[in-house]
């Protein structure tokens, strides 16, 4: 129930209890059934109908005015991330600065620091946005692979066509290789990594309980599967689609031998 709603409730349980203590009040001096009674709990009726109306309108007034700033503060926030994305593409990581958003935008850097805490920060917000999207797409695939074995090799194609070419790819490439990163974006890399971790060890132990891999520390697979994933995603960016896609196949083949069930 929304904001909104719980306080309408209130309001209209309220005047319901207020009216109904009148008609008690009423009933306890026997004038209920008077023209007197009638006449005030009628006036009475009138005057918390009125009042009730009047704070439902002025909350339902404010709920809308601050809904309409969250969604102009968004859509501010949006438009800002895609043309810092375009400058990234273009320019790179360290070449992009907040003064060239700025410029991108029109909107002050007071603003852009209001959405995001700095520039290390926007990039992330766009990193989160290329892994949700990427994400969004595995679901779609993942329902077509019918062993855990099918998904590794899935997994390994979904990589190279959806992250080989990516047009983040190379201001990626600089931004994790820079050595100087606030505490703040340090942290939200790491969540990054432990959601990355997670994930293989969902695809793994699915694979150990229905029988396909040998019994094993999943925490510990899945550090090594992400490790050999990084690794060729380093080595394959010069490489032409079929051949990436070829290499992540011999790697899938050698990651399944050393945890297969008759290796």
């Amino acid at each position: 129930m929304s904001h909104c709603n719980r306080y309408t409730y209130w309001l209209r349980f309220c005047y319901s209890r207020l009216t109904y203590s009148l008609e008690e009040e009423l009933s306890a001096l026997h004038l209920r059934k008077s023209a007197v009674s009638d006449k005030i709990l009628n006036k009475c009726s009138v005057i918390f109908g009125i009042a009730f109306a009047s704070q439902v309108s002025f909350f339902e007034s404010g709920v809308e005015k601050l809904n309409k700033k969250k969604i102009q503060s968004e859509q501010t926030k949006k438009r800002v991330a895609e043309a810092a994305k375009s400058l990234f593409v273009q320019k790179g990581y360290k070449a992009t600065s907040i003064e060239d958003i700025v410029n991108a935008t029109g909107s002050s850097a007071g603003n852009i620091y209001y959405h995001f805490k700095s520039k290390e920060g926007l990039f992330l917000y766009l990193i989160g946005e290329w892994d949700r999207e990427w994400e969004e797409k595995w679901q779609v695939k993942e329902p077509l692979y019918s062993t855990s074995v099918d998904k590794l090799y899935g997994l390994a194609e979904h990589l190279v066509l959806e992250n080989l070419n990516h047009p983040l790819t190379k201001a990626a490439d600089e931004f994790f290789n820079n050595a100087e990163k606030a505490s703040d974006a340090e942290e939200k890399i790491s969540e990054m990594m432990a959601g990355y971790l997670r994930f293989n060890q969902k695809l793994l132990r699915q694979g150990i309980e229905n029988g396909e891999f040998a019994e094993n520390n999943v925490e510990s697979l899945a550090i090594i599967l992400d490790s050999l994933l990084i690794g060729l995603s380093q080595h394959s960016r010069k490489l032409k689609r079929e051949d990436a896609l070829a290499l992540y196949k011999s790697a899938i083949d050698v990651f399944i031998l050393g945890i297969g069930r008759n290796r």
